[in-house]
């Protein structure tokens, strides 16, 4: 992870105080075990989102962090320093900013080191495509440097239209009006985007009238395509749902906590389901397949 920096501290937003920790990265570009994806920029480790789902929260054990998965983000401060020495002996490849944090997440605004390390790339990037996953309309300050890259994409996380679902299980990220928004004006400035409707939430978020409007509304805004992923409660991530399940949806807690045992097979479902919806729209549909199952 690198060095750590003595410069711990709270800081004050979003309803709530938020422990953060500059440190010191070793490394920022590096392998990825996604398919698809060559390489991953994080360029902070934890998330103040705080999504109710969010199975990054194993990244936990790579801190020293005793605290909630949420409530803290160590910011990788030399993190476009870094990126420049590596970029000069790194092959070519895909890089994926965001794979298990929110590269536009509110400490962003302060730290701008997402906004550099695109700068990075603009610079010494040539051969390299860029993806940026947010749920920040943030990333829309950063268009003239998106702009700028080769072959660079931008995709928002949208699992709901619903607002009040929104904020139920990702209770500090972007509204989702703003996330479409933000979609409707990068494709507007010719930048290719998608979204990530995943995890879409069993008895909550799947129904299919549910899913035929949040397509419709995707179409709409421009994304090139739609990728889809159901629930991973993987690890300490039930823990949190958990608590989110019981406030709001306490009557499908049995049926949650039983979901990682037939996962594969409500996955092949509503990969049929959303396959079948996105088809209505003429929406290129594509699907997260499953370790070890070869089903998408």
């Amino acid at each position: 992870m690198g060095d750590r920096i003595d410069r711990s501290g709270s800081t004050s937003g979003q309803d709530r105080d938020l422990i953060t920790r500059e440190i010191q990265c070793k490394s920022i570009l590096t392998k990825s075990g996604i398919e698809g994806v060559d390489y991953a920029i994080n360029t902070y480790v934890g998330c103040a989102h705080g999504c109710a789902y969010c199975y990054a929260v194993f990244m936990k054990r790579f801190t020293s962090h005793k605290e909630e998965w949420g409530t803290f983000v160590d910011v990788k401060v030399n993190a476009p320093q870094v990126l420049g020495r590596q970029l000069r002996r790194a092959k070519p490849g895909n890089i994926t900013f965001g794979t298990v944090t929110d590269a536009y997440q509110p400490l962003e605004r302060v730290y701008e080191l997402t906004r550099k390390c695109l700068e990075v790339l603009v610079r010494l990037g040539q051969g390299f495509s860029v993806s940026i996953l947010t749920k920040s309309e943030l990333v829309l300050r950063d268009l003239d440097l998106i702009g700028q890259l080769g072959d660079a994409e931008v995709a928002f996380t949208i699992t709901t239209l619903d607002e009040e679902i929104g904020k139920r299980f990702e209770h500090h990220a972007s509204s989702i009006s703003s996330r479409l928004e933000a979609l409707a004006r990068l494709h507007e400035a010719g930048i290719p985007t998608w979204a990530f409707c995943g995890p879409v939430l069993p008895s909550i978020t799947d129904d299919e009238a549910s899913l035929d409007a949040l397509f419709a509304e995707l179409k709409r805004v421009g994304v090139g395509y739609v990728l889809v992923d159901s629930l991973n409660l993987r690890g300490a991530a039930w823990g949190r749902l958990s608590r989110t399940l019981n406030t709001h949806y306490p009557r499908l807690v049995d049926s949650y906590r039983a979901f990682s045992f037939r996962r594969a097979r409500y996955h092949q479902v509503l990969m049929e389901r959303t396959r079948r919806v996105a088809e209505r729209y003429d929406l290129p549909w594509r699907g997260v397949e499953l370790p070890g199952t070869g089903e998408r």
